[in-house]
């Protein structure tokens, strides 16, 4: 490629395991950083890329343009096939693979719309500490209910890093913390403190969701 692939993304943020993968992949990148949610809100040049005004959106070279964490994933581990980040379309675990991408950012990453900013859905305080609570334990619960349905080897499918294994890393550091996600979900667990600890990833945490203190909850 000529030119490097743009993300639009935040430290922290869905961003951040599309940014390993193209670390993982060799490619070339440049991040574009919409942090403000309120900015972002109101950034009418930003909505024409991305109606929605979430992070992440991915701008390739050619200009052709995606949103959505996981089918940014799933779409990159099947173009650069030889990294092995996804079973191919074919394998005995591709079922596996797109079932819990899927549901990965169906039943867990959509309600961090609602955690971000509780007064999307209520104006009521009381309402909206409520909402929070709730979202935190069903979050836990869809983490349980996942964890009681994977056997992991060193990765969650199998003895190689995927991009699932990046997807859940980031998700789990997210509310209820990680201290929550250790207790309900101990195989996925020692996953995540492997990808966490890999070396090929070490730049991307410090730079984009670093391990400061108390950073697991």
């Amino acid at each position: 490629m000529d030119k490097p692939i743009t993300i639009y993304g935040a430290a922290g943020s869905g961003s951040v395991p599309i940014e390993a993968a193209l670390t993982l992949l060799g490619l070339s990148y440049e991040v574009i950083e919409r942090a403000d949610l309120g900015a972002l809100a109101a950034d009418g040049a930003y909505g024409a890329i991305n109606p929605l005004r979430q992070v992440p959106a991915l701008v390739f070279p050619g200009g052709e343009l995606m949103t959505e964490s996981a089918a940014m994933l799933i779409w990159l581990a099947d173009r650069y096939p030889e990294a092995r980040l996804a079973p191919p379309p074919l394998h005995r675990r591709r079922p596996a693979f797109l079932r819990w991408m899927a549901y990965v950012s169906s039943a867990i990453y959509a309600l961090y719309w609602i955690r971000d900013d509780p007064s999307r859905l209520s104006d009521d305080p009381a309402a909206q500490a409520a909402i929070k609570a709730r979202t935190a334990e069903r979050i836990a619960d869809c983490w349980r209910m996942m964890d009681a349905q994977v056997t992991p080897g060193r990765y969650l499918l199998g003895e190689e890093i995927g991009v699932l294994d990046l997807y859940v890393t980031v998700i789990s550091r997210w509310g209820p913390r990680r201290r929550r996600f250790y207790e309900v979900a101990p195989k996925m667990s020692e996953v995540v403190r492997r990808v966490d600890a890999d070396p090929a990833l070490a730049d991307v945490w410090a730079a984009r969701f670093p391990f400061s203190e108390g950073w697991e909850g």
